[in-house]
């Protein structure tokens, strides 16, 4: 019988770079990442004191950024400080974004903007950003996560619908250029999942009875749902997989 050789999953060594990091399914891929063995650069606009006290527990080292991602500014400081702190970046976490509830008819042009400022632009220069780095090693993962909005409209969040169909068209893009360098860069697309994003609809019984009647797995995703995908995605594991979103939704487009 073969032997199962789980090293191709271990992280250890590896330094990941997590935005959106303070909460919901930002922490849950940080803390994923490092019970793997990864240190976690946590990066967003509030301290992720919560999450680096997590990660501290399992043994790995934890550098919190504060920086607003809506500002391109912030993006040198944030390759600044992880290269100085762990002198190399092995992984991108593309997590942070926004999402603004609104019909269509009445969209503001600046909730157009801010959507698709954080949301897409951040993700394709920090990608940019971080594999100028990885290209000096040829290796890299870079993973941003994208939403069941990445193939399906949507109703009341066109900004947001629009920018999660970047994200996916986006690593596309950018795994036909930068393969050749050894980074992978996929995407994982979570269904509905219990965080501060889905709050509204969690507190709307019509609509959130109508969301769990169509999950075959008949319950609310959770952070800890997302962290298998993004260890695989980040590992050894996923060497060949390059410009792919790994749908986690509990069955939903099965539907």
């Amino acid at each position: 019988m073969a032997s199962h050789n789980l090293s191709i999953f271990s992280l250890e060594g590896k330094t990941a770079i997590v935005t959106g990091a303070s909460t919901g399914l930002g922490q849950g891929m940080a803390l994923g990442l490092a019970s793997a063995g990864a240190d976690i650069v946590l990066v967003d606009y509030v301290e992720s004191t919560e999450t680096a006290k997590k990660i501290n527990a399992l043994g790995t080292k934890a550098l919190v950024i504060v920086e607003n991602l809506m500002e391109m500014s912030s993006i040198p400081r944030i390759i600044e400080k992880t290269i100085s702190g762990f002198g190399k970046i092995d992984i991108l976490i593309n997590n942070a974004g926004i999402i603004r509830r609104t019909d269509a008819i009445d969209f503001t042009e600046k909730d157009w903007d801010d959507v698709m400022q954080l949301n897409s632009k951040t993700i394709f220069f920090l990608a940019q950003a971080v594999a100028k780095d990885m290209m000096k090693r040829k290796y890299g993962k870079i993973i941003s996560t994208a939403s069941l909005l990445a193939f399906q409209g949507g109703v009341r969040v066109p900004s947001y619908a629009a920018s999660k169909g970047a994200v996916a068209q986006i690593t596309k893009a950018l795994a036909n250029e930068w393969g050749r360098y050894g980074i992978n860069i996929n995407a994982i697309a979570p269904g509905y999942m219990a965080t501060n994003n889905t709050k509204a609809l969690q507190e709307d019984p019509i609509r959130e009875k109508q969301i769990l009647d169509r999950i075959p797995a008949g319950r609310w995703g959770l952070p800890e749902d997302i962290a298998g995908a993004v260890v695989f995605l980040a590992s050894h594991a996923s060497d060949y997989v390059n410009g792919h979103v790994l749908v986690v939704d509990g069955g939903w487009l099965a539907r």
